[in-house]
């Protein structure tokens, strides 16, 4: 019996002891506070990289408490992606179901390499444009690869006004012009090449100066990944970037195909980024390589002549 009343009283003090420690860590960190600060749910965040930030930015008490707010509201999957205006004043299920809803932003991340079809899929997808709007309204290489903070109600004229003004970008596109004799069209064009063609970012500055010396040079630029282009989406890859190509592929007629015509195609074929547009701007033209490949493992191989070239296609590809 003395041992009953001894569980008992064990059960009790631990029972009062988890209540106070529940209901202290799910107090508001400053019940007085009158200031807000946006707080940003990244998409595809994980929970304990919400609550880890939650708790950094001094907007909830305890985050083992926070952990046991969500599993008992049942919410861990309601939690949305954007932008939230949170305060030390709420309390955890304040908190926790803030981020639930009204969001007063959405999180849009595009990814460089992409052509427009593939940026109007993310775009619709996120934002509930239609893809076919997002299409007729923007000019190819020019949505910015990026993460955004869109609002939710957002149109399509306002998201690209916003896509449009990302000074990362526009500053490096007037460097341009002041340190190549580039146009920005021209340079535009070759660093969507370079996005597509190199596969390491370290290999970019040197692709791009062997693209652009073969352009001056006059030379037909080869390049596998316009190609790809002007064939478009492929049904059985379920991609827009076709694997493998084949010697009929290069005989295509169309301005983009880079085997038969001589310059630039006459459009980019992909956003880039901001590394690839400053490789172009970093570019040497007087790179002693004329031609490169790209091995079955990624890995980038050089050579000055077409007999070196070669060579490496059939120690490389075959």
């Amino acid at each position: 019996m003395k041992k009953t009343n001894i569980l008992l009283f064990l059960l009790i003090v631990i029972s009062v002891s988890f209540y106070l420690f529940y209901k202290e860590g799910s107090l508001p960190v400053n019940k007085n506070s009158t200031a807000s600060k946006m707080f940003v749910v990244k998409q595809g965040e994980s929970l304990d990289s919400i609550v880890n930030s939650l708790a950094n930015e001094g907007l909830i008490r305890n985050k083992i408490i926070f952990y046991l707010v969500v599993r008992k509201l049942g919410i861990e999957r309601k939690i949305q992606a954007g932008e939230f205006r949170l305060s030390q004043n709420m309390n955890a299920n304040e908190v926790a179901n803030t981020l639930t809803h009204g969001t007063l932003d959405i999180q849009v991340t595009l990814i460089e390499g992409m052509r427009k079809e593939e940026m109007a899929q993310v775009i619709s997808k996120t934002l509930d444009i239609p893809e076919i709007e997002v299409i007729r309204s923007t000019n190819e290489g020019y949505i910015f690869p990026d993460t955004y903070m869109i609002p939710k109600n957002a149109t399509m004229d306002s998201v690209l006004s916003i896509i449009k003004n990302n000074s990362k970008f526009s500053n490096a596109i007037k460097t341009i012009t002041k340190k190549s004799k580039l146009t920005e069209k021209e340079a535009m064009i070759l660093a969507s090449l370079v996005e597509r063609e190199a596969r390491q970012p370290a290999t970019r500055e040197k692709i791009a100066g062997i693209i652009l010396k073969r352009y001056l040079a006059d030379w037909p630029l080869d390049l596998d990944a316009t190609l790809q282009y002007v064939l478009g989406y492929q049904p059985l890859e379920k991609t827009w970037w076709k694997n493998n190509l084949t010697n009929e592929d290069k005989k295509i007629d169309s301005p983009y195909n880079t085997y038969k015509n001589k310059g630039l195609p006459p459009e980019p074929i992909c956003s880039p980024s901001l590394s690839s547009i400053e490789a172009v701007i970093n570019a040497n033209p007087n790179t002693p390589y004329w031609y490169y490949l790209t091995d079955k493992n990624g890995v980038m191989h050089y050579s000055i002549t077409l007999e070196e070239h070669q060579s490496n296609i059939n120690k490389y590809l075959q």
